[in-house]
């Protein structure tokens, strides 16, 4: 008997990558999770603080796609904000494609590259329905990983974008992050903004990709007409959700029921609302999901003389979608090791 699983690393999982549309598979999963064929348990968290002091985690995120072509799966993301320093990203792990008959693990692929494909995938798909009609310029608050991910979908999927605008504290980041880019897009004027409001003021899309834990952007940063990424944590202050056109997010609910992120918190507080909630019942409310106005069930808000904010937690079953499509090409063209688990 055997348990054979295939493993895929991080080269030859960007090698399948390339061969899809990642824009496309999200938004392929932002509207069955707005019908309701997605699963979406509660996911499991623990943090510690390394020998270092520094804030380390661990996320296991269970997600399934439910209906006539079911897909279920894990994604393991870890993190130690420590790891920089050390030359490492910042966080990694394994997606985990489960056999829908037997329940055993078929597929295992390197994370970290798939977790910020997606997430980078989420952006540009929320940039074409909600975003300015034309985009030239962009604004990257933070410059890791994620930054990286975000600019190789932009210059996929936003031709017309020609000005990129980088901030991260730490200035060496920002400087590599250019060097970066301009190696690989040299078509791209790339600049480096003294601060993080002015990198913000700098372009009508801006995208936070930061860790911080503490709210500093206000209202006042933005231009008036920008579209708004709020990727990371909790870079905004309540004044801009509160102010904002328009704020749309991935799913109410597990945004709602996190307060260690901004918006959980407003809308626990009752600052901010769930989509149709009113003025009367003391708050603003959310304008709705992005599968909703993919499905045509919500009205898309771009900006005009305001701010229109996303804001995802990051729904697992974009991960475990991006994973099944990755095997999907990955059992096509020969890729991966096969283990067999038992050994026999």
């Amino acid at each position: 008997m055997t348990e054979d699983i295939v493993i895929l690393h991080r080269a030859d999982a960007r090698r399948c990558a390339e061969l899809l549309d990642p824009v496309a598979v999200v938004e392929s999963v932002l509207r069955r999770h707005a019908d309701g064929q997605v699963l979406l348990p509660a996911e499991g968290y623990m943090a510690w603080n390394n020998s270092q002091g520094a804030y380390s985690r661990s996320i296991a995120m269970l997600g399934a796609l439910t209906g006539s072509d079911p897909v279920y799966g894990l994604k393991l993301i870890n993190a130690a904000v420590s790891n920089p320093a050390e030359g490492m990203e910042r966080a990694g792990g394994i997606s985990v494609v489960f056999d829908p008959e037997t329940a055993r693990p078929r597929f295992i692929a390197e994370a970290g590259y798939l977790s910020g494909l997606r997430t980078a995938a989420y952006t540009i798909a929320s940039l074409r329905t909600l975003g300015p009609e034309r985009i030239d310029e962009v604004a990257l608050i933070g410059c890791g990983a994620l930054a990286r991910a975000h600019l190789e979908l932009i210059t996929r999927y936003l031709p017309d974008t020609t000005g990129i605008h980088l901030f991260d504290l730490d200035a060496a980041r920002s400087a590599e992050l250019r060097s970066w880019t301009l190696q690989r897009w040299p078509h791209l004027t790339v600049s480096v903004a003294p601060t993080a409001c002015a990198c913000a003021r700098a372009a009508g899309v801006v995208v936070f990709l930061t860790v911080s834990d503490e709210p500093y952007a206000g209202l006042d940063w933005f231009r008036p007409g920008a579209f708004v990424a709020h990727v990371s944590l909790d870079d905004l202050r309540p004044d801009v959700f509160a102010g904002a056109e328009a704020v749309f997010v991935d799913d109410v609910g597990l945004i709602r029921d996190n307060p260690r992120r901004i918006l959980g918190r407003l809308i626990q507080e009752g600052v901010v609302l769930p989509p149709d909630g009113t003025a009367a019942d003391g708050g603003r409310a959310l304008n709705g999901t992005l599968g909703e106005v993919l499905l045509g069930r919500r009205a898309p808000v771009r900006p005009t003389g305001g701010v229109v904010v996303s804001n995802p937690f990051g729904m697992s079953v974009l991960d475990v979608a991006m994973v099944a499509e990755v095997r999907r090409v990955a059992t096509e063209t020969g890729l991966g090791q096969r283990v067999d688990l038992l050994g026999e």
